[in-house]
């Protein structure tokens, strides 16, 4: 097995063991187990937990806003496009909520390379609501992204598709009066 393969190994095996388990609960010897790595090429690879977590973030994060990403493009309502989105999401069975949130609940400032991940990445989902909601629209792009960060906590409590529709249904209110509150 090269470092490539080990790689990609190893990050599959942290993201569903952090997603489901989180990731202070997860030792890098079950990392080590689940994906079949040896020992010695583990930590040839990532040198340290920071940077086995900050690679699957950073992973996470690409996947998930290309797919985010793909949604939207081409969207006759690109906001209303985001909730259907979410809805599906938060529907998926294995639905643990936001991992970035996850692990900055878990690590607050703690390792300054995943705090920058998870900051990167909700930079880049206000960017992606803010193309949404369309040029000039940045007050409503920051509503829309606490309407996002809410349904993806009360989902995480309580999965399925409801908390989408209902933050949907509240973008669509925005979304008409222009982004001015009431």
């Amino acid at each position: 097995m090269d470092d490539e393969e080990a790689r990609t190994r190893l990050l599959d095996a942290a993201e569903v063991l952090f997603y489901a388990g989180g990731i202070q609960a997860v030792g890098m010897d079950r990392i080590r187990t689940e994906s079949g790595v040896p020992l010695k090429r583990l930590y040839k690879v990532f040198p340290a937990k920071e940077a086995l977590v900050t690679a699957y973030l950073d992973r996470r994060d690409r996947r998930w806003t290309a797919s985010l990403r793909g949604a939207v493009a081409g969207a006759a309502d690109p906001v209303g496009a985001v909730f259907e989105w979410l809805a599906q999401w938060f529907s998926e069975p294995d639905f643990r909520g936001c991992a970035f949130l996850n692990a900055y609940g878990e690590l607050g400032t703690g390792p300054a390379a995943v705090l920058d991940v998870v900051r990167r990445h909700k930079a880049e989902l206000r960017e992606l609501l803010a193309e949404a909601a369309g040029p000039g629209r940045q007050a409503l792009a920051d509503q829309l992204l606490i309407l996002v960060e809410g349904a993806t906590v009360v989902a995480a409590l309580d999965p399925g598709p409801e908390p989408a529709r209902s933050a949907g249904a509240a973008a669509a209110a925005l979304m008409r009066a222009g982004g001015r509150p009431g």
